[in-house]
């Protein structure tokens, strides 16, 4: 690889979002990034209440999915369903965006979706899922620009819960789709270091995943560390 990103484990979203999970499941969850040093968890909206307080004293950040994992909500039920999860403590916001609305070709409300939900929620941070797996290059390419043009901070590419995940030529293309104005998450079946320095090489600034305790196991066994962190 090119880099070493001794800073890797700040560039994780520590992540469970799998509709079996338990509050117990949360817990660790929140106490894995306190371990390993993620800066963020991503949690499911019923469950932001409970990862505040157990984060309470560290200056880890709290995400909750928006319009997940299919984005074909209404305007309005994304906006309350945002400006909740931020009521209760959310500093993060990840957006699924209007798939149907894209491929019909409806740009204007495509736009309006997300601009909507980053206008009612101004304070945290927002990012955008585009689920790639469905969508043509040139759907990405627009889907990028209407993103931009409706303030959203980070473009995503995927849910997990789509028919794929990340890419590394996926991950190129929005970095080079957003040409500095909006970051790249790259997500969707990144369960190993490789992959994950993979998407991190191809442009991504960060990385959503459920086996983020795993890589960076995988990381700090490395010749290079000479101790796990948080140890």
């Amino acid at each position: 690889m090119l880099h070493s990103w001794s800073d890797l484990p700040t560039r994780i979203d520590h992540t469970l979002l799998r509709p079996e999970a338990t509050r117990a499941d949360i817990q660790r969850l929140c106490e894995g990034a306190k371990r390993y040093g993620f800066r963020v968890v991503f949690v499911p909206p019923c469950y932001v209440a409970e990862a505040v307080e157990a984060l309470m004293g560290t200056t880890i950040l709290v995400g909750i999915p928006v319009g997940f994992p299919l984005g074909g909500q209404t305007t309005a039920t994304k906006v309350h369903e945002a400006t909740e999860g931020v009521r209760r403590g959310a500093a993060i916001v990840d957006m699924v965006i209007n798939i149907s609305r894209l491929k019909s070709g409806e740009h204007d409300a495509v736009r309006t979706d997300i601009a909507e939900v980053v206008q009612a929620t101004r304070t945290v941070e927002h990012k955008v899922i585009l689920e790639t797996c469905y969508l043509t290059q040139q759907e990405k390419l627009t889907a990028c620009k209407l993103i931009v043009e409706a303030g959203a901070d980070y473009v995503k590419t995927s849910t997990g819960f789509g028919a794929g995940g990340a890419t590394a030529p996926d991950v190129a293309l929005l970095k080079h789709a957003v040409a500095g104005r909006a970051k790249v998450k790259a997500s969707g079946g990144i369960r190993d270091l490789t992959t994950t320095l993979t998407m991190l090489e191809a442009g991504a600034d960060r990385i959503g995943t459920s086996a983020s305790v795993k890589i960076i196991e995988e990381w700090v066994s490395q010749p290079q560390h000479s101790s796990p962190i948080g140890r």
